[in-house]
Formats: structure tokens, sequence, C-alpha cells
């Protein structure tokens, strides 16, 4: 059996797969995002048990590798839905749990980092606590949360990397069938730290050009 070069039609296939990484980031990420709202709330809360919930939540994600989480979700649903789920499905469900952990860090870090006169202010105007959050804290929070919302986008994709290990089918796990055929690993994984860094740099520019544009001093944190 003859050696296969590699050649144009295989970065055509990577750069195909890229596809998969990007839908699979772009799922993670505003399903991570409504997640970590609501566990955000939660970790605001004047409610212990809600509070309490959240920690929890946070550093359960945090504080196991990724691989692992995606190994657990992939095993646990399969083990209780008694049919073959789509590798899709799976990974954008363990992404999407691991990107809400980190996104509930940023935006109660956020919301924190806003002084507690401010929610004083809107408390003696009569504002409910909900209304203080939507109207007046959030708004603030934003422009701190902005910069490294966007720096998350960039852990997401290099995550994705990981879901080749259950069978999905993006960037990395196409250079690895690819690597398979033409066994010439270092020119196509060479291919594929491109295409990364092509997803990548950008946003991490990006995401340091919001913080110096945006960048405002951190009063003394505090919330009622």
């Amino acid at each position: 059996m003859g050696i296969r070069y590699f050649t144009f039609n295989d970065v055509l296939y990577l750069l195909d797969a890229t596809k998969w990484t990007l839908l699979l980031a772009a799922m993670a990420f505003v399903g991570g995002g409504i997640v970590g709202a609501l566990i955000t709330l939660a970790r605001i809360s004047r409610v212990r048990a809600l509070r309490w919930f959240a920690i929890g939540y946070v550093e359960l994600l945090q504080g196991t590798p990724l691989l692992m989480q995606l190994f657990v979700w992939f095993f646990l649903l399969t083990l209780f839905i008694p049919i073959k789920l789509p590798a899709t499905l799976v990974a954008g469900i363990a992404l999407t749990m691991n990107a809400s952990s980190f996104a509930t860090e940023i935006w109660r870090g956020s919301i924190e980092a806003i002084p507690r006169t401010q929610w004083e202010a809107a408390a003696s105007i009569g504002m409910s606590r909900l209304e203080q959050i939507i109207h007046i804290i959030a708004p603030q929070a934003l422009r701190i949360a902005l910069a490294p919302t966007v720096g998350l986008i960039v852990i997401i994709i290099k995550g994705t990397a990981l879901t080749a290990l259950i069978g999905f089918v993006e960037v990395t796990r196409a250079g690895q069938l690819v690597s398979g055929v033409t066994f010439q690993p270092l020119l196509t994984f060479g291919v594929v730290a491109l295409i990364y860094l092509a997803l990548c740099l950008p946003l991490s520019i990006l995401s340091q050009h919001i913080e110096r544009r945006l960048h405002v001093g951190r009063p003394a944190r505090g919330r009622p």
C-alpha cells in the first residue's frame, strides 16, 4: 500500500471540517450564555440555597477537566437513553455546561465590581431587586464583562478539540483522519494549528482592544 501525500484537497477537507468547530462553539457560547445568566442570578441571589447551588455548580465544572466531563456526559446519556446519541448533541451539552461555569464567574465578578452605592440608590427610589439588576447594574456590568466574554469564545473554540475523542468530526478529528492516511502528522497538524490561530487570534486581539477601549477603574466592590 503506497503512501498518499498531503495535498491541497486535504487542506480543503480541514477547512470544511472547521465549520463544525464553529457550529459547536456557537452552540456552546449561546447555550452557555443562557445557562450562565441563570446561574449568575442564583449566585447573587439573597436566597442562601440558590447561592450555594450556584457555587457548587461552578466549582464542580471548573474543578474537573473538560475531557472528563465529555466522557461523563457521553456515558451518562447513553446509560439512560437506549438509543445512540449523535456526538454533536453530547459535545454540545458538555461544552455548554462547561462554558456556563466560566460565563457565571465573569458576569458575577462584573456585577460585584459595581459600587454598593449604585444598588442603594436604585433601592432608594423604590426599584425591586430585579429592576435594579436590569436597569442599573446590568448595563454597567456589561462594559466590564464584554472583553472577558469575547475571550471566553476563544476558550470554547479551543475546547472543541477535545470532542474528537468522542467521535465528533471537527477540525482536530479531521486532522487525525488525514494524518492517518498521509502519514504526515507534522504537516497536517501544522495546518490545523494555523486554522485555530486564524480563528482565535482575531478574537484575542478584539478582546484586548475592547478592554483598552472600555477600561474603567474598578471601585470598591459591593452587593447588598
